[in-house]
This record gives structure tokens, C-alpha cells and sequence, in this order.
């Protein structure tokens, strides 16, 4: 019976965290974009997951609600997939690769799980379905850890490693069971650990987004609060001058942007600081959330100004890597992105300006300040 009641609880406490955060997304959607999107369709399959995945099922896998329970876990992995990566790269977009293997997935789920039963469990779609599965699995725990290390929003640096352990994780235990005992295997204790990691992702997700307002608790009497810890502002001020006389020092005299190798550890101790204060001044003094992209602007500059001075004289690729790119398609790539055309029509088009409106310098830090 406490066994029961502790199921029921953790089922209760899962669907109801993850419906409140839905819907507090949802009214803050225009903020917040693709991600508060994603989430109402993810949080509905989880919820419908979560009711579904009872003892009843575990004990009766044929029934009505362990099927039910069965596809929106196929369904589960898409959205959660898509949603991690719309949270963690600002600039996902829901198209090409992506979305076609989510709708593959989406259809093979719901004809295994859903529609089709033991029939075509047996023609090997089961297999096939976990296998792709383990490579989405795969695909976001690569993603997620691949960009930590350049990442400069801390909060987003340190939840990399915690959404890997979590979430892909347990989507990776869930996929192996599947794969390994079949997907009829599914003990009361299983069930429990499942809905209590979704219970756990739930609640630190909640801790993420909620915030309290002590004027509101306290009647907007806030007065004598004291102030938020940390580091006094005057020696803020003055290590974020050093700082940017040490990044104007890197920039212009050394130029180390050339090197296409460069990491962010070697960028961080070159500037003398310890990685979270670089992170940190980089991010809220310069406004980049990415070291690459904070490279690729001072790159762009610099092959704008190679185009213009050498013209036809040289090949893209030899413009390429003089400005500090490691291939040809990642500086076409990022030009494109940022000049909005590609180096050929960027060259083809200072042949028609001035000549002294053809060389733009780089960018000029003003010390003490963030601006470019």
C-alpha cells in the first residue's frame, strides 16, 4: 500500500511540475521563442506518459493505458530532443535534418507503439525505432558536451554537463531496456525510477525558471534588504579594465585571432584571468555568447580587409586561412552570416566603391568600456 501511494504521488507531483511550467512558458512565449513552443507538446507527452506508466502496465504491458504510455515515450524523445537544442543553441531552427529525422521517428513510434503492435514488432521496427533512437540520444549528449568548452554563458557552461547526465541518461536506459528486454518489460520499481527522474527534471527546471519576488510576499516592503553577495563594484570596474586592456593588447598587436587552433583555455590564460571571469567579461562587457563567434567577428573584419587590399590577387582559400579560419567552408559560412553575402560578391562589390571607402579597420575598444 506505502508502495502504491508513493507511485501515485511521484506520478501526481511529475505531471503537475511539468503542466505549470508549460503553461508558465506559454505565457511567456514571445520572450522566450522556440523553446516555450516546444515545451507545451513535450510537457502533454510526458504528462500522458507519466499517467500511463502505472503498475497496471507493468503488469498487464497490452493494456489500453501501457500503450498509451508506450507511444508518447516515442514521442517523448523528439520533443525533448528538440527542445534541449532550441534552449541550447540560440541559433536552432527547426528545419532540415532535424525536423526529418524527428517526423521518422514520430511515424516509426507511432506505428510500433501505438498502431501497430506485436505484428510489426516483429518485422523489426521495434529495433530499428531503438536504434534510431540511441542515435538522437547520441546526437544531443554530443551537441550538449561539444560546445561546453566555448560556451561563455556560465549557467548554460555548467548545465550542459547536468541535462547530459539527466536527461540523456535516462532516455539512454529507457531505449536500452527496450532494445535488451523487450518493451514489455517494464517492473513496478522501472516505472517509479522513471517517473521520479521526470519528476527531478521537472522540479530543476522549475528552480531554473521561478523566481521570488520578495516585494510581492512582503507587500513591496523591501526596505533594509541586504545587498546580493559578492564582489565590490569598485574592483569590478578596475579588473574590467585590465581586461580590456589585456583583449585590446591580444587583438591589435598580436593579432592571436590568426590562429585557427585557438582555444578558449589559451585565449583565457593569455589574457591573465581564470576562465569564469573571461566567460563572464566577454559575455556581459562584450555581448557574445560564444567564443568562436566572438573570433569570427574580428576573422570577418580581417578578411574584409584582405579582399579589399589584394582583390583578384588571391584565391578565397589563401584569404581564408590568412584571416584565421581553419577551411574554406567555415569562413564562406560565417562571411555569409555576418556580411549577409559571400566573400566572392563581397570583393566583386568594393571593385565599385571609392577607394577609401573600401578598407574598413577593426574594431576599436574604448578602455573601460564594452563597446566595439
Amino acid at each position: 500500500m506505502f508502495v502504491d501511494q508513493c507511485d501515485v504521488a511521484i506520478r501526481a507531483g511529475a505531471v503537475a511540475t511539468m503542466l505549470m511550467l508549460a503553461w508558465r512558458l506559454l505565457v511567456q512565449r514571445r520572450a522566450i521563442g522556440l523553446p516555450a513552443a516546444l515545451f507545451l507538446p513535450l510537457s502533454l507527452c510526458v504528462a500522458g506518459f507519466v499517467i500511463g506508466n502505472t503498475p497496471t502496465r507493468a503488469m498487464v504491458p497490452g493494456g489500453p493505458a501501457g500503450a498509451l504510455a508506450h507511444m508518447l515515450s516515442g514521442f517523448t524523445v523528439i520533443f525533448l530532443w528538440w527542445f534541449c537544442l532550441s534552449c541550447f543553441d540560440s541559433r536552432f531552427r527547426l528545419r532540415g535534418g532535424v525536423l526529418g529525422v524527428g517526423l521518422v521517428w514520430a511515424a516509426l513510434a507511432a506505428l510500433d507503439r501505438g498502431l501497430g503492435g506485436a505484428a510489426l514488432a516483429d518485422a523489426g521496427l521495434s529495433r530499428l525505432l531503438v536504434f534510431l533512437g540511441l542515435a538522437i540520444v547520441g546526437h544531443l549528449v554530443w551537441r550538449l558536451l561539444a560546445e561546453r568548452r566555448d560556451d561563455l554563458i556560465e549557467r548554460r557552461h555548467d548545465a550542459r554537463i547536468l541535462v547530459t547526465i539527466l536527461l540523456g541518461g535516462m532516455l539512454f536506459i529507457d531505449l536500452a531496456a527496450d532494445g535488451l528486454l523487450g518493451f514489455t518489460w517494464r517492473p513496478l520499481w522501472f516505472a517509479m525510477t522513471q517517473n521520479a527522474m521526470i519528476l527531478a527534471f521537472g522540479l530543476w527546471l522549475a528552480g531554473r525558471l521561478l523566481t521570488v519576488r520578495a516585494d510581492v510576499l512582503r507587500f513591496g516592503i523591501v526596505a533594509g534588504d541586504p545587498p546580493a553577495p559578492g564582489e565590490p563594484a569598485e574592483y569590478r570596474t578596475a579588473r574590467d579594465e585590465m581586461l580590456h586592456r589585456h583583449l585590446s593588447r591580444l587583438m591589435k598587436s598580436e593579432r592571436i585571432f590568426l590562429d585557427p587552433e585557438l582555444t578558449f583555455a589559451s585565449f583565457a590564460e593569455r589574457m591573465g584571468a581564470p576562465e569564469r571571469v573571461v566567460r563572464r567579461f566577454i559575455h556581459q562587457e562584450l555581448g557574445h555568447d560564444h567564443f568562436r563567434g566572438f573570433l569570427n567577428q574580428y576573422r570577418v573584419e580581417e578578411a574584409r580587409r584582405l579582399l579589399a587590399e589584394r582583390g583578384d590577387g588571391d584565391k578565397l582559400i589563401a584569404i581564408a586561412l590568412d584571416s584565421g579560419f581553419a577551411s574554406l567552408a567555415s569562413f564562406n559560412r560565417v562571411f555569409r552570416m555576418v556580411e549577409g553575402r559571400t566573400p566572392s560578391e563581397y570583393r566583386i562589390a568594393i571593385r565599385r566603391e571609392p577607394s577609401s571607402d573600401r578598407i574598413r579597420t577593426m574594431p576599436a575598444f574604448e578602455e573601460g568600456k564594452g563597446a566595439f
